[in-house]
């Protein structure tokens, strides 16, 4: 009995050493692989396979540590549609005048209007890096309330969501709310917007179409 009782304690020893070890690291990697098709059935495109190694590169250079993301194995699919796409965002994300607050917000709009939760998951940290607070997201899963919700969102950002719901909603913009965020903000920023909308729809549609799960 004395023997049988050490051995049990050796082997629970060796199962918790193991669990806290790099061991168990690599059985995890093994049982949860990061997923190789897409939940409509479209496989990513692997990063060791993504060619051109200077598009892929191009792409990585926006992305947080350089790492590509699951839009992007599934853009590589074609890559003249990809290089369109990375040089698309590049520009509504770097190089225009409007307010981040206000494109970020823009864009978590459409992410709930859409039932995009992928863009909203990429997107909730970009909103509070560009000022908006956890408050403003939990109301923004419900538009309509935030449309009213003068106490957390200006009026450039009720403007903004206002206009937002029009083009993803209704497509057709009223010529009321079009004079309202002209009020608030100049032509070349509501352009801008107008422009960041309507690119961000087209990317909320295709993570819904694709199945495109979050990282």
């Amino acid at each position: 009995m004395g023997t049988t009782r050490r051995c049990l304690s050796v082997l629970a020893i060796a199962v918790l050493s193991c669990a806290a070890s790099p061991c168990w690291a690599e059985s995890e990697k093994v049982l949860s692989p990061r997923p190789a098709m897409s939940n409509s059935g479209i496989p990513y495109v692997a990063d060791e396979e993504a060619r051109p190694a200077e598009l892929v590169e191009a792409i990585r250079a926006r992305r947080p540590g350089g790492k590509l993301l699951n839009l992007d194995r599934m853009l590589l699919h074609s890559p003249n549609f990809a290089k369109g796409w990375n040089g698309m965002f590049a520009a509504i994300r770097n190089q225009l005048s409007v307010p981040a607050k206000l494109r970020e917000l823009a864009i978590m709009a459409i992410g709930v209007l859409n039932h995009a939760d992928y863009e909203w998951a990429q997107h909730e940290g970009e909103y509070l890096k560009a000022g908006g607070t956890q408050a403003e997201l939990a109301r923004l899963k419900n538009i309509r309330a935030a449309l009213k919700d003068s106490a957390l969102f200006n009026e450039a950002e009720r403007a903004t969501l206002a206009l937002t719901w029009e083009m993803t909603h209704d497509v057709t913009v009223r010529r009321a709310t079009m004079r309202r965020i002209r009020g608030v903000l100049p032509d070349d920023q509501v352009v801008e917007l107008i422009g960041t909308i309507a690119g961000y729809s087209m990317v909320s549609r295709f993570v819904v179409a694709t199945g495109i799960q979050i990282e």
